[in-house]
């Protein structure tokens, strides 16, 4: 597989990725805009290598689970079921709503973690499919996004799939780049995110960015979010506090804090091995 262009292959994974799509060779050759031969042949790498199977009925592609199998183990490994998922439950027990962790991954938020603290009633279920996060029209996204210099924000804004469909979200969500700018504006000088009906209609969010590293740098996101109705605006500010100081212990407890260091180049033997003196064999 080493005469295979790895960002091609790596483009047909995340294509195949998507709700765990079962897609045809055509399909797959014209979203990635490349040709049937070139993408036949690089189907033909995964699966040989154990990445993708054919159905045998249909034709179409799909990924195996050797990809979620590694993207568990790679979670763990990570520390964040170990060291934030306690302190995602005390938020969510403290808030009786729905808690999220979101990092950071390349220009874009992701959420990986979360717990439920409503016990009865009206309970908050997302209803967006996609873990990746919609950065306009969230909190999350929101203060992230105000971390940035403005000209990076603007340009992942308007590279994201989810800011050219506003039709899939709520009636609130900014529809212009300039409402996007604004709320960020907004957002960064009140040093949290908010978001009503802007992701789902009847549903209001905010968050505060997880940091992590001695500079400081802003690894993700942790967030609150429930029904209107009930996580009012007053509400909110009742929970600021709250949310602050998880974002904050979070951020102490940082799995990449605790993975910064690369290990030492280790001792080499001979000099753990006391040198052999040959006077008459001791040593």
């Amino acid at each position: 597989m080493s005469h295979i262009p790895a960002e091609r292959c790596l483009s047909i994974i995340q294509l195949l990725s998507e709700d765990a799509a079962e897609l045809p060779l055509g399909t797959i050759a014209e979203t990635l805009d490349l040709p049937k031969s070139g993408t036949h042949r690089l189907l033909g790498a995964l699966i040989e290598q154990g990445w993708a199977q054919q159905d045998p009925q249909t034709g179409y592609y799909r990924l195996t689970m050797r990809l979620a199998i590694l993207g568990q183990r790679f979670y763990v490994a990570t520390g964040i079921p170990d060291i934030c998922q306690p302190l995602l439950d005390q938020l969510a027990a403290t808030s009786g709503e729905y808690v999220r962790l979101a990092v950071v991954d390349s220009n874009q938020l992701v959420w990986v973690a979360h717990a439920q603290g409503a016990r009865g009633g009206l309970m908050y279920q997302p209803a967006l499919q996609s873990d990746t996060v919609p950065l306009h029209a969230t909190a999350s996204g929101k203060i992230w996004l105000s971390t940035l210099p403005v000209e990076e924000a603007v340009q992942i804004v308007l590279n994201s799939r989810a800011f050219q469909t506003p039709e899939t979200y709520g009636p609130d969500v900014a529809r212009s780049i300039e409402q996007v700018m604004e709320k960020l504006r907004v957002t960064g000088e009140r040093g949290y995110g908010i978001a009503r009906n802007e992701a789902e209609q009847g549903v209001s969010a905010m968050a505060a960015v997880v940091r992590a590293g001695e500079d400081g740098c802003v690894a993700g996101t942790v967030s609150i979010a429930g029904p209107s109705a009930r996580l009012t605006e007053g509400r909110i500010e009742d929970l600021v506090p709250a949310l602050k100081a998880a974002a904050q212990e979070i951020s102490n407890l940082w799995p990449a804090r605790l993975r910064r260091d690369p290990p030492k180049d280790p001792v080499p033997l001979q000099r753990l091995v006391p040198e052999r003196r040959l006077n008459g064999g001791n040593s």
